[in-house]
């Protein structure tokens, strides 16, 4: 027991390492967690509506198509977006958000850009993209200070005066316009988006994402974050979409056919997800979900605060500790492993049930890491057990396969019937002793002596294990042998006579192999039914499965008494239980050592 305990204190210690080290390094149930979240995720999605104010005004590929005629094909001339703008201005939503990019000036229609930037007078609600291009082309880039108002940089008390940043910023756009935010998309290991930037510390000046821009410029409060994890809404393209076309060309008709108020009090986006411009990303929702949606999404969020709240990473490692200690304290006090396996099954499904039902109060649970090395851990652990089990069974095979027959013995412990403890229990005892040994070794070596009894001996016990019988010892020339242990035997007195009288034939044939000159050899076998303490008996460092008390001692003496009398002898009281089996021959009263009373003895005949 103390050399489990030491394991299991070991063991646990090594584990809530590897929890350590899976947790804050290796992540490789990662894919795993997120393939389960994404999943709750994307059916939870389906029961939330999105936001009925955000429209998204779309260039698809119907709009490509109708318009190749009125303005050409794609790149447009920006004066069409410029009329765009006037159109929806008319209707006075609250943003005109801009999801194209404007990064480069048209030098072939330079007149287009001057008519969108005229468009562009007066309006204070009108946002544009800009890119954050990769940290390592960050010294090529323009110093913060310098365009800090320009593009929307807040300085905190970190902010290092000379940094440079790579932006790309919308330059067909007059910088006095410029109302900016950045639309990188943000993937997390598997290539999946999940998140959308807030603020970006680009070395200590926070860069606000386009979403964060908006909502903020509309007045309503941001989370001082780096990013948000997106709370999806409905199906794929779950946003109102309008034709990019179907508006245009109703904001150039004399009479126009549409609602001149469908717009008003929305923030409008500009944006295309034409098959042939390729502005489609992969997220929980879907592989192939339009960048249009996911900013919506974002803007969305953060314009209800209704983005998800995920745990910090040290709860998680905290739920991992009470999972695994639960799991040891149950190992400790050596409960069934069944039944924890039982009770961990249902803490599984409750704290999967939980992660998704939280996802309604925006809280992303990542539970499935926990459980995951949960039952790593009491696999482990039962796989063990059941090693030690095993590996005990194999020893309690071998070591009762020296009293009882093997194939039972491998019956008992498969069925668990084997008791290694002491207890009461009825049985009947046999001692059988030879008689004329002496004679008997005169005349051979000692190894033909010990040849001759191992043979003796073979036979004998082979009778003892084919009646059910349990060896119990050899005791120089005699044989100690008794029913009724390990195996409940309710006949153990019938069993004990028929063995002894076969064990009488069996010494008739061996005689007839010493031959005439060992005529005196012969055996003498007492029998007597009562209580005993049956169990492993001995000292730590050596036990035997024995049988003691006052009928293994009355069994000795009565195999004593039969010397000269008869070759079997039995108490009455083996009688009294197998009288309907064997006719007995009574040899009436003796005196035994350590009785007060005599025993009457009896000699077992087979009936006839």
């Amino acid at each position: 027991m103390k050399k489990s305990s030491h394991f299991l204190n070991a063991f646990s210690l090594g584990f809530l390492l590897l929890v350590l080290t899976e947790v804050l390094w290796l992540k490789t149930l990662e894919p795993l967690e997120f393939g389960l979240s994404d999943y709750f995720v994307k059916i939870h999605a389906r029961s939330v509506q999105p936001d009925p104010d955000i429209v998204i005004v779309n260039i698809d590929d119907a709009s490509l198509a109708r318009m190749e005629n009125q303005v050409g094909s794609w790149f447009w001339p920006r004066s069409v977006h410029g009329e765009m703008v006037e159109g929806i201005s008319k209707q006075q939503p609250k943003a005109i958000v801009f999801d194209l990019s404007f990064v480069e000036r048209d030098l072939y229609r330079a007149e287009s850009d001057t008519l969108f930037n005229q468009a562009l007078e007066g309006k204070q609600n009108i946002f544009f993209a800009m890119v954050r291009l990769d940290s390592e082309q960050d010294k090529n880039g323009p110093e913060l200070a310098l365009i800090a108002d320009k593009v929307g940089l807040i300085r905190t008390e970190k902010a290092m005066q000379n940094a440079r940043a790579a932006l790309m910023p919308p330059l067909a756009i007059d910088s006095k316009f410029w109302r900016l935010g950045t639309v990188n998309f943000l993937n997390d290991r598997d290539g999946v988006g999940r998140k959308y930037d807030v603020y970006r510390d680009l070395y200590g000046w926070l860069l606000p994402s386009l979403p964060a821009r908006v909502v903020s410029d509309l007045g309503y409060e941001l989370p001082m974050v780096e990013h948000i994890t997106l709370s999806w809404r409905g199906p794929k393209n779950p946003y109102r979409r309008l034709s990019y076309a179907d508006l245009y060309e109703d904001f150039n008709r004399e009479m126009p056919l549409r609602d001149l108020k469908e717009l008003a009090n929305k923030i409008v986006i500009i944006g295309a997800d034409a098959s042939a411009l390729h502005d489609v990303r992969v997220t929980p929702i879907d592989s192939l979900y339009s960048g249009l949606d996911i900013l919506a999404t974002a803007i969305d969020n953060l314009k209800n605060q209704s983005y998800m709240t995920t745990l910090p990473l040290w709860s998680y490692l905290l739920i991992c500790l009470v999972a695994i200690i639960g799991v040891y304290v149950c190992f400790m006090f050596r409960l069934n492993a069944v039944l924890v396996g039982l009770s961990l099954l249902g803490a599984s499904g409750i704290a999967l049930l939980t992660s998704y039902l939280l996802l309604s109060w925006q809280v992303l649970l990542h539970i499935l890491t926990p459980l995951l090395l949960m039952w790593l851990y009491y696999f482990s652990l039962s796989l063990r057990e059941y090693l030690v089990e095993l590996r005990a069974r194999k020893k309690t095979v071998e070591l009762f396969s020296r009293f009882v027959d093997p194939v039972v013995v491998k019956e008992l412990v498969s069925s668990e019937g084997l008791s290694r403890e002491g207890e009461s229990r009825q049985v009947s005892v046999l001692f059988s002793d030879i008689r004329g040994f002496t004679s008997l070794s005169e005349d051979r070596t000692p190894q033909e002596v010990v040849s001759l009894l191992n043979r003796y001996f073979t036979l004998q016990v082979a009778v003892v294990f084919k009646h059910g019988g349990s060896l119990d010892k050899f005791i120089g020339d005699c044989i100690m042998a008794f029913w009724g242990a390990p195996l409940d035997d309710p006949q153990h007195a019938i069993h004990a006579v028929n063995a002894a009288m076969e064990m009488a034939e069996v010494l008739q044939q061996f005689k007839e192999e010493l031959g005439e000159q060992d005529a005196n050899f012969d055996v003498g076998i007492g029998i007597h039914s009562g209580p005993a303490v049956v169990g492993l008996i001995g000292s730590e460092q050596r036990k035997e499965y024995t049988a003691i008390g006052d009928t293994v001692n009355l069994a000795s003496r009565i195999e004593g008494l039969t010397k000269g009398v008869s070759r079997i002898l039995v108490s009455g009281d083996t009688m009294d239980l197998c009288a309907d089996h064997f006719d007995f021959k009574p040899y009436g009263f003796y005196k035994v050592k350590g009785r007060s009373q005599e025993v009457e003895l009896f000699a077992p005949v087979r009936k006839t």
